[in-house]
């Protein structure tokens, strides 16, 4: 008994050591690319359409969401609904970066028991596009989602996707403002 509870104390310590070298004066500091994020903080308003395909019918999309930093200023926490030809559901985004893979990354979740770990996001002048792989049955099915922004209020999407390593379609698209 008492060596299960010295090792659960042992394994308690363990995470504070990853800050051993940070002086309790000094929190670690978000970079450049983490300051990137601070354009999605605030609320937003979305319209789009569904093309329908692999991962759902064609149909309009309308969502609005609001993002706020996360304590801590390392992520953008976005939590919203979105209404399409599916229905509706609630979602909550994570998006940070990751500085030893150089990318960044969105963690989601929704109402409908769904989640995603995108990682591997990239800009490319005013584009963020991720790249991600997912199963829609027998199929296998990569989807690249990009967002350009267009202005400090605006941003397009669109995603496409490719099944069994066949030529990218167009699965949806849209345009998401800033309201405050």
């Amino acid at each position: 008994m008492k060596t299960a509870l010295r090792v659960l104390t042992y394994l308690s310590f363990v995470p504070c050591l990853a800050f051993a070298d940070v002086p309790a004066n000094q929190a670690p500091k978000p970079g450049p690319e983490v300051q990137k994020l601070a354009y999605y903080v605030g609320s937003w308003t979305g319209e789009g359409e569904t093309k329908g395909g692999p991962l759902g019918p064609a149909g309009k999309l309308s969502s609005k969401q609001t993002c706020k930093w996360f304590t801590g200023g390392f992520q953008v926490i976005c939590e919203g609904e979105e209404t399409g030809p599916t229905g509706t559901r609630s979602f909550l985004n994570v998006l940070g970066y990751d500085p030893e893979a150089k990318s960044y990354t969105q963690y989601s979740v929704s109402s409908l028991g769904e989640s995603e770990d995108d990682r591997g996001g990239n800009w490319t002048g005013d584009k963020l596009i991720f790249i991600m792989n997912q199963d829609a049955g027998a199929d296998h099915v990569q989807i690249r989602y990009t967002e350009e922004h267009l202005s400090p209020t605006l941003y397009s999407y669109k995603a496409e996707a490719a099944v069994n390593g066949g030529p990218w379609a167009v699965i949806a698209t849209g345009r998401i403002t800033k309201v405050k």
